[in-house]
């Protein structure tokens, strides 16, 4: 997309807040277009017609041109910080379900040692009891040596089980150990991955912030002619796409499991989009391919990177619907392909699912959930 434009972005948008400038610092954008320079009297009249108003002109566009880049700079800064937030938050939801998994186990380790610690005890007192005596001076003071020999054999039974209960106990207490210390190393990552997860938050909502501050500036005539360059540069991107002839070699046609994930994934065209939100009233992007995909039965990663690392590459030539398409270099947005060219997704804040060109963004990649 060109991310590296940052300072070549802002002088552009620095000619914009120039035609606008209201006369005060600081006040750039604060009204998208000047004042009109009151026209000349004729020269019969001293007052120029009320039935003739001032013509005015909107900025060229290849300063909106710059206001739009800087946009989707923002934008895509924001769905690159969206996936870090989703990807923190799956971890966070993993690691604590771990720790309670292991806490269980602690718990099922100590009620194991404290019982095993009382047979040892129990174990104790009775040769206590019994002074302790070794067999061949039991022998003398004996009566019977049938009873010593009985005897023997039953001091031999618990001398075995006296080393298989300290063998048990030594690994029950290894156990335990080695639990509270997965627990120990599990929370450690969790406060890591809240702190990711609360960096990337604080950076969405900057970011958005920022872009609807810009927006904010523009005059609705700007806005409008703002959307129309948006929707310009998607139709020509798509264009560009469609006259490689990749629509003549798409022949690929949706599984069964495909046309369920398409057909929920088309049922939330309206819904707004919502950085984090996996549904059923808002969503955003890689939340409405998993949850499409969860819906017809098989689940996919949670984020637009990871469905790209982990789930299988096919050739785009090869794409059917219900694959998704990924985008931009850094994996950061996801859309999913519903046939004849065309995408469902959740663009970015502001907007709605809606369906869109497959070709309208840089494609990286195409992945498939299922072999079916």
């Amino acid at each position: 997309m060109g991310r590296g434009r940052h300072s070549v972005l802002a002088a552009a948008v620095t000619v914009v807040c120039a035609v606008t400038l209201l006369g005060a610092p600081g006040t750039a954008f604060a009204r998208a277009l000047p004042d009109p320079a009151p026209p000349a009297a004729p020269a019969s009249s001293s007052a120029p017609s009320p039935s003739s108003p001032p013509s005015v002109t909107l900025p060229p566009d290849q300063d909106l041109e710059a206001v739009r880049a800087e946009l989707d700079e923002l934008y895509h800064d924001a769905a690159v910080a969206t996936d870090a937030y989703n990807l923190a938050d799956e971890k966070a939801k993993k690691q604590s379900a771990e720790i309670t998994d292991l806490n269980g186990k602690i718990a099922d380790e100590q009620r194991k040692l404290d019982g095993l610690k009382e047979r040892a005890g129990a174990a104790a007192s009775a040769q206590y009891r019994t002074g302790g005596l070794p067999p061949e001076v039991q022998l003398m003071l004996g009566n019977d040596p049938q009873d010593f020999f009985d005897g023997a054999g039953r001091l031999l039974q618990s001398q075995r089980a006296t080393k298989n209960l300290i063998e048990e106990t030594t690994r029950a207490q290894q156990d335990l150990e080695l639990y509270a210390g997965d627990a120990a190393d599990h929370l450690r990552e969790l406060e890591a991955g809240r702190k990711a997860k609360a960096a990337a938050k604080k950076r969405i909502k900057q970011r958005i912030k920022e872009a609807e501050q810009l927006e904010a500036k523009l005059e609705k005539r700007q806005r409008e002619r703002l959307a129309e360059l948006e929707r310009r540069a998607a139709d020509q991107a798509q264009s560009a796409w469609l006259s490689t002839g990749i629509l003549d070699e798409l022949k690929g046609r949706a599984s069964a499991s495909g046309r369920k994930a398409v057909e929920f994934a088309t049922a939330q065209l309206g819904k707004p989009y919502q950085w984090g939100a996996v549904g059923p009233r808002t969503y955003d992007c890689s939340g409405l391919t998993s949850q499409a995909w969860a819906a017809a039965g098989h689940p996919v990663p949670r984020t637009s990177q990871q469905q790209w690392q982990q789930l299988e590459r096919v050739d785009i030539k090869d794409m059917r619907p219900g694959d998704l398409i990924i985008y931009f270099d850094d994996a950061s947005h996801v859309g999913m392909y519903v046939g004849d060219g065309t995408i469902v997704h959740a663009p970015r804040p502001g907007r709605t699912v809606t369906l869109a060109g497959a070709g309208s963004m840089p494609i990286l990649g195409v992945v498939r959930p299922t072999t079916d």
